[in-house]
């Protein structure tokens, strides 16, 4: 057994579209988001990326500084959140689609189909899907930029009226 053992911090913000929980790691990366009423998933999320009993999450106020670029990204900078520094877990193929997704403008959106020609993979429109819904790290990884071929929204962890909320500030403030 390792002796591995991961300190996360984890820090609760006011956004205008609900409470967002922001899980960053001693060195200043973000490791995990999500939205307070999803909560119970992240915890299970981080169980499996680092091990149940390999981290332990203390409660923080922005402690290595990522809830900074959240806030300006919040208030209409929303470049702000270009260079947070992430760290996951996952398989080489889900952290190929996740680097992926960072290269996505603010303002912008693409299909899953283009983001697997993006990643080399074409053919791979459905595992990219998935690897888009496990990202950990929703908005610093942009999950949301990712719609369907015919220009509608599609699955978002934080359901719908986020993503089009997350889409429309970015279009506005890009």
């Amino acid at each position: 057994m390792s002796d591995f053992f991961l300190e996360l911090f984890l820090d609760r913000m006011d956004t205008p579209i609900g409470e967002l929980l922001i899980v960053a790691d001693e060195t200043g990366k973000l490791r995990a988001t999500d939205w307070i009423d999803f909560e119970s998933r992240m915890q299970g999320l981080l169980c499996r990326q680092y091990g149940k009993d390999r981290f332990r999450l203390q409660p923080a106020r922005n402690p290595t500084g990522p809830r900074d670029a959240l806030e300006a990204y919040f208030a209409g900078d929303v470049k702000a959140i270009d260079q947070v520094p992430v760290e996951t877990a996952g398989t080489p193929f889900q952290r190929s689609v996740w680097s992926e997704l960072r290269k996505i403008p603010s303002g912008a959106a693409i299909s899953y189909g283009k983001l697997a020609e993006r990643i080399a993979r074409p053919k791979a429109v459905r595992a990219v899907g998935l690897a888009n819904g496990a990202n950990p790290i929703g908005i610093v990884v942009p999950c949301h930029r990712v719609i369907g071929s015919d220009g509608s929204l599609t699955g978002y962890g934080g359901g719908l009226e986020r993503k089009r909320w997350l889409l429309e500030h970015e279009r506005k403030n890009a």
